[in-house]
């Protein structure tokens, strides 16, 4: 099948609709869901992932309706505008989709990339009263201060209005946990997004196991939490380093997984 087919053409003017700016981005989000699939962060063939095109103001790819994380590629990810309709793609995309992400990236300009899944250990705490995270551990440091929580469940997020409740609660924040349903990372890029996710999992991973063994947890003072917190976030290279390998191992184990068209 033709590049053309994917919406996925060769233009090299900057800014242009399917510039060559669109195609790595594409790529590093389908590398960014095949492995979330791997390590079982997402449900079925719901959750969505979505970017901002770099060059394209106001377009975003976005993962499609009906495909399993595991088998999308990047020529299969969905191009709407910031309404959420569909510019490009093969596919539909699914209705609570851009009402939730829609939000997110028109509120906050730093959220070029927007997460949202209902992985299990993060998801648990929004469904005990009071659940936070707490800051109990090294990966838990690195979200000091960029967390917020939704506290109010609303049903499926079916229009704009829910989609634009649930972003007042997130503010200034990266991290926004959903009472009763799931999380949304936001960040400037895929990597430093996913990096975020997988760190996120993993710090309330260890909480939930460790709230297990019905003993208190151990908490890290404030002023330590901050400074650790700065540490970990004063820059993205260990998340680009991180979404690069992720890549190399995507090529290694599912050849073909990076291609733009069937040919």
């Amino acid at each position: 099948m033709r590049r053309e087919a994917y919406g996925v053409r060769r233009n090299s003017e900057p800014g242009s609709p399917n510039s060559e700016l669109e195609i790595p981005a594409r790529i590093d989000l389908a590398a960014a869901l095949r492995w979330a699939d791997r390590l079982g962060l997402g449900e079925g063939i719901c959750n969505h992932f979505s970017l901002e095109i770099p060059g394209r103001h106001g377009y975003f790819l976005i993962n499609p309706q009906g495909l399993h994380w595991s088998e999308v590629t990047p020529g299969d990810l969905v191009v709407v505008d910031a309404a959420g309709r569909k510019v490009e793609g093969r596919y539909g995309v699914e209705p609570t989709a851009f009402f939730i992400h829609g939000a997110m990236h028109r509120s906050k300009p730093s959220a070029k990339c927007v997460l949202h899944t209902h992985m299990p250990y993060a998801t648990a705490l929004t469904v005990v009263h009071g659940g936070r995270l707490e800051w109990a551990s090294q990966n838990s440091l690195k979200f000091h201060g960029r967390v917020a929580y939704d506290e109010n469940y609303n049903g499926l997020a079916l229009d704009e209005a829910e989609g634009n409740r649930m972003c007042a609660q997130a503010r200034e924040a990266d991290v926004l946990f959903l009472a009763n349903h799931g999380v949304i990372v936001c960040g400037p890029t895929v990597a430093a997004a996913f990096d975020d996710l997988y760190y996120l999992e993993r710090a309330c991973m260890l909480q939930v196991l460790a709230m297990g063994t019905g003993k208190a947890l151990r908490i890290v003072p404030e002023r330590i939490a901050g400074l650790t917190a700065e540490q970990m976030t004063q820059d993205d290279e260990q998340a680009r380093l991180h979404l690069a390998a992720i890549k190399r191992m995507l090529d290694r184990d599912q050849p073909g997984w990076s291609r733009l068209d069937d040919a």
